[in-house]
């Protein structure tokens, strides 16, 4: 297994949780460790492994604790796993996951189809999750991600005081970090550069968490760019660009792991991921969703003979 690297920016892997939710074969248990396990070796230091929800609503789902017991016997891994209630996160927690993500819309509408929530109710949930945290599994950390930060499908426009707003609500409930997620893909580079610096200077640099951009537009990788210019530094994306959110209409899955990667490296920004490790990950995963689409430009072309990992130009 590799050693840890420094990195300047660190990609989240989410493809084991919001691309196989999101689609409509089960991966055997088996397979699951195999792709794990090869995107561990290719570099990727944190990967969201799966949902703690119940099996009826999501049976993709089902072998989630069996899948974070797993994940846990890999060297330097950072196991997470998304709960979009109380009851999912104790199960998480006794799971021992190392950080759980509270799926928190800013849109109302969302929320109550996604979680079946409305605001007041979510922000319950979350005091209940941090008390539970604290009082038991204080080493845990607990993220928000706001969904519907930049746009939802359902109510359309979402304005920005909202989002920093409810940042600031899951800031007092006790989370750890809040992160923005373009859960619809409807984020321009604009959006990006003026929404980040709020939320840090809202709620503090240690507070900000991840971006976790969607790519519906194709405007994936020039909304990453526009996040690093503003100094975000954590990035969730999908192996293949697997994903996307049935309760976000039109919306398809989260920005390609493997062109974020390249994209990265390419601008000097190291990653501690090995591109041609990642790409063999990947026919791991068609080999265990058999005719399920895979997207992304960097598998097909390969790496270009100028091509030099950020650690190679120091």
């Amino acid at each position: 297994m590799r050693g840890l690297v420094e990195v300047d920016v660190l990609v989240s892997e989410v493809g084991p949780r919001d691309g196989l939710q999101s689609v409509k074969a089960t991966m055997p248990t088996k397979h699951k460790f195999h792709w794990i396990s090869a995107l561990a070796e290719a570099g990727l230091r944190e990967i969201e492994v799966g949902s703690f929800v119940p099996a009826k609503l999501l049976p993709q789902m089902a072998d989630v604790a069996e899948v974070v017991a797993y994940a846990l016997t890999l060297p330097d891994l950072s196991v997470t796993a998304l709960s979009p209630n109380l009851r999912g996160a104790q199960a998480a927690f006794v799971a021992g996951v190392h950080k759980i993500t509270l799926p928190v819309s800013v849109s109302e509408s969302h929320s109550l189809a996604n979680v079946r929530k409305s605001h007041a109710q979510m922000i319950d949930e979350v005091k209940a999750v941090v008390a539970l945290r604290n009082e038991q599994y204080p080493a845990i950390q607990i993220e928000a991600g706001l969904s519907t930060a930049f746009g939802c499908s359902i109510q359309g426009v979402v304005p920005e005081d909202d989002v920093i707003r409810l940042a600031s609500l899951m800031v007092e409930c006790g989370v750890d970090e809040v992160g923005l997620s373009d859960t619809s893909g409807m984020a321009n580079p604009s959006q990006i550069r003026h929404m980040f610096p709020r939320l840090r200077s809202e709620i503090g640099v240690d507070k900000t968490g991840s971006a976790h951009l969607h790519n519906t537009y194709g405007q994936g990788l020039a909304n990453v760019v526009a996040a690093l210019d503003v100094g975000v530094t954590t990035f969730d994306s999908s192996q293949g660009g697997i994903g996307g959110c049935p309760y976000a209409p039109g919306a398809t899955g989260n920005i390609v792991t493997e062109d974020l990667v390249f994209l990265l490296e390419s601008m000097g920004l190291r990653t501690g991921v090995d591109i041609d490790r990642l790409i063999a990950a990947r026919e791991v995963l068609a080999s265990g969703l058999l005719g399920e689409p895979l997207y992304g430009y960097v598998p097909g072309a390969g790496l270009h003979k100028s091509f030099r990992y950020a650690k190679e130009l120091v």
